[in-house]
């Protein structure tokens, strides 16, 4: 019996990857968790860089297993794909608007990656690289306009410990579930993971969500109580579609 092949990933179009680049990380769980998913956040994961900017992108995953010592030496890091050196193939193949994701089993004994190989996937289009694991040159990273997040930067090779098993496959990051083609959204606090198939309907729903609650901090900070106000009663429903319908005038203190 022959495996089945798995679908073509759902292509996110850029623009709703611009949308949702806009979301904060807490109206995208909040929205998440209302279609099921508890979970969607990689925890323990921080930028590299800063300042930092907010980013969305399509998902390109990489999955290691541990390295074997006849196999990841030097003599694999040839100058032609080989299939044995599958990191380097990897970033030559990455497109622009993607994200790699690289499933280091949560091992950062070995750096996931370094400077060469993040400057050359930037340079193709990337919009930003994830491990859960470390990478190495931090110093150069940390300068890098680029969004770089890991669990921690060591200098001990990737060939130490980790071999590159598959490409374009689904993984574990962090211990959350990544298929091709999801949106890995970064804000500052959190990366988390956006199914494609829900990609435009959380833009939809988070501008709507990010909007009404920036209303709500605004009444919050004029001096107004919690209860009705947060989380918004109908009622507050209303009085923020009838603030919009005004033209947003300023919120005076209660």
């Amino acid at each position: 019996m022959s495996i089945p092949t798995r679908p073509a990933p759902i292509f996110v179009p850029d623009d709703v990857l611009d949308r949702l680049a806009k979301a904060t990380s807490g109206s995208l769980t909040t929205q998440l968790f209302k279609k099921g998913y508890r979970q969607p956040v990689m925890v323990g994961l921080k930028p590299l860089n800063t300042p930092f900017k907010p980013f969305a992108g399509r998902a390109f995953t990489m999955r290691f297993i541990p390295a074997r010592e006849d196999i990841d030496t030097y003599a694999t890091l040839t100058t032609e794909p080989h299939i044995n050196n599958l990191q380097w193939v990897g970033v030559e193949e990455v497109k622009p608007g993607e994200v790699v994701v690289i499933d280091s089993y949560r091992d950062a004994s070995a750096a996931s990656m370094g400077n060469m190989l993040i400057t050359r996937m930037k340079m193709r289009g990337a919009r930003g690289v994830v491990t859960d694991g470390a990478f190495r040159d931090g110093t150069e990273l940390s300068q890098m306009n680029f969004p770089i997040w890991s669990a921690g930067v060591t200098a001990t090779t990737r060939l130490s410990f980790h071999h590159v098993a598959d490409l374009q496959v689904p993984i574990g990051c962090a211990g959350v579930a990544v298929y091709p083609g999801d949106v890995i959204h970064g804000d500052g606090d959190n990366i988390t993971v956006i199914p494609a198939h829900l990609a435009a309907e959380m833009a939809e729903l988070c501008e709507a969500q990010d909007d009404l609650e920036a209303y709500l901090a605004m009444r919050v900070q004029a001096g107004e109580a919690l209860w009705g106000l947060y989380p918004p009663s109908p009622a507050t429903r209303e009085q923020h579609k009838a603030w919009v319908a005004a033209g947003r005038p300023p919120i005076k203190a209660a």
